[in-house]
């Protein structure tokens, strides 16, 4: 695993940061060499205060189309800055972004339309309008016959930028004013975004990951009733040597601002100073680059009082 302690010079981070995404995309896998185009429709389109919610459909590979929620504030003259809304482990999906199920609390799609940002909230594969034949939401059983070298956590990422393209090509939206939010299961989708797409300028992701080496358990990520994220994981649990850890994730989101919101008393993932760790790890990478102020932890004694699942 790469040491990100043994950094001494901003010249050698190249480097380590190759071997990072290197060590990551060996284990969630790599992306498709091909970029599905797109063609995205508009399905609905529906009035809000101040914006307009569209219900579009786009392409992600060749013959897979997934649906997501496009919010468009109104009399918008200038470019105006976009945002990726990563739903949480909820069989509602990109509804609960939306503000049309689940917690309101997590509504940031239309939260930010409200405040003026053209947002993007999309299906995640097993949810919403994306739940895989004979099964229930939040199962992956079918996703692995088709995909037996794959992980979910990589059809995610990848999902999710093409969600960065959609946004791309709308109009009015400042390409180089990018960001990306998510809580619980979304917040580390927003967090490998933020790692892998050099188009996202800024992250915040609440309540998303324990440190793999801390975790008391890390079998979450490999077999959670039915949810499998990342297989090729489970042969490192019982010696505890990971390949990586999500220091390494906000490490090669540097130098964008990244904010790591956490729960102290979080009843899924509880270890804070876990966090703490990875992100005290990933801060000297920000700090060789001139931005250690961009990455920050806010711990909070809220808990997980939002983000179950539904």
């Amino acid at each position: 695993m790469p040491d990100l302690g043994e950094l001494k010079s901003i010249v050698d981070w190249p480097k380590m940061r190759t071997a990072a995404e290197k060590a990551v995309t060996a284990t969630i896998g790599k992306p498709p060499k091909n970029r599905a185009d797109l063609q995205l429709k508009v399905m609905d389109e529906f009035d809000g205060p101040g914006y307009s919610r569209k219900r579009i459909n786009y392409f992600v590979e060749e013959w897979e189309r997934i649906t997501a929620w496009m919010f468009v504030p109104n009399d918008k003259e200038d470019e105006t800055p976009a945002i990726v809304c990563c739903h949480d482990a909820s069989s509602f999906g990109k509804d609960v972004p939306a503000g049309l199920q689940g917690d309101k609390l997590l509504a940031f799609a239309r939260h930010y339309a409200e405040l003026g940002y053209i947002t993007i909230a999309p299906d995640c594969l097993t949810a919403g309008e994306r739940v895989l034949s004979g099964l229930e939401p939040l199962k992956t059983r079918n996703f692995y016959k088709d995909h037996p070298r794959a992980s979910l956590l990589g059809k995610m990422l990848y999902d999710h930028m093409h969600a960065v393209d959609a946004l791309s090509e709308t109009k009015g939206v400042d390409p180089a004013r990018i960001g990306v939010i998510g809580h619980g299961f979304g917040g580390f989708n927003a967090l490998m975004l933020a790692a892998f797409d050099e188009r996202i300028q800024c992250c915040v992701s609440s309540c998303g990951f324990t440190r793999f080496h801390d975790d008391e358990n890390p079998s979450r990520w490999t077999d959670n009733d039915g949810f499998v994220c990342i297989p090729k994981l489970k042969h490192c649990l019982e010696s505890r040597e990971f390949p990586w850890d999500w220091e390494h994730i906000l490490a090669m989101a540097a130098p964008n601002p990244t904010l790591v919101l956490t729960g102290t008393n979080d009843d899924i993932l509880s270890n804070t100073n876990s966090c703490k760790k990875a992100v005290d790890a990933a801060q000297k990478v920000y700090t060789l680059l001139g931005r250690g102020e961009a990455l920050h932890q806010s711990p909070h004694k809220e808990g997980r009082t939002v983000g179950q699942r539904q």
